[in-house]
């Protein structure tokens, strides 16, 4: 049986993607089947209770872990039984993340945070330069210097988004950004996905907040390791 040929226009598509967990003699599906189309340029959220297998779902997306059974293709390339050296090329290359508690070191200054990603790429050449350029891109042009005990929650934010821009990423996977900010630095931090992905880029994020949500094109909800 041949596989099915991806759609052009889809940056990710799954295909009876299922993850089970083995805990002593039990076994957890947090993923049973689940089956997915983001096209390019669309900006999605995930939604469901916790426990719903939300971010079972977005470490697949994001090529930290591998799916027992099923299909994930990236940009046409099917990544599901790629190695961990592969994987972490795709991230590296093709995925900018963002996360509810910023992941920025302590001890490095706003530019060092943003430029670690080229770091890792062995692109040391010019990486501060663009690192600056992607401290501006959200505002934070003058703020290059300061550590993240410095700032805010929302300029640490923002400088974790700058931190997902500067390896231009086709995918930008967004795990609760405002679940640390107030409404109105959340609302300040949506404002700013929703320009880059007017600007083209592919938007996933996983929100519990349906303000938040509103944001996006379509909402998918999930309960119990499948979409509903």
């Amino acid at each position: 049986m041949k596989a099915k040929r991806s759609s052009k226009h889809n940056l990710i598509e799954t295909h009876d993607l299922t993850k089970v967990y083995s805990m002593g003699e039990t076994e957890v599906r947090a993923l049973q089947g689940v089956d997915i189309r983001v096209e390019k340029g669309e900006f999605i959220a995930l939604m469901g209770p916790s426990g719903s297998g939300k971010s079972t779902l977005m470490h697949l997306l994001g090529c930290l872990d591998t799916p027992t059974e099923g299909r994930y293709v990236l940009e046409g390339q099917d990544v599901s039984t790629l190695s961990n050296d592969e994987r972490a090329r795709v991230r590296n290359r093709h995925i900018g993340f963002v996360f509810q508690t910023f992941n920025l070191l302590s001890r490095l200054s706003a530019l060092e945070n943003v430029a670690l990603p080229l770091l890792y790429r062995r692109e040391a050449e010019g990486a501060l330069q663009r690192a600056s350029e992607a401290l501006s891109r959200v505002g934070l042009e003058e703020r290059t210097t300061h550590r993240p005990a410095e700032m805010s929650g929302g300029e640490r934010q923002r400088v974790a988004i700058a931190r997902a821009l500067v390896v231009d990423p086709a995918l930008i996977l967004a795990d609760e950004p405002t679940g640390n900010l107030d409404s109105t630095t959340g609302t300040t931090i949506m404002h700013l996905l929703r320009s880059l992905n007017e600007e083209g880029r592919t938007v996933v994020l996983v929100t519990h907040d349906a303000q938040v949500a509103d944001f996006a094109h379509r909402t998918l909800l999930m309960c119990d390791g499948r979409m509903v």
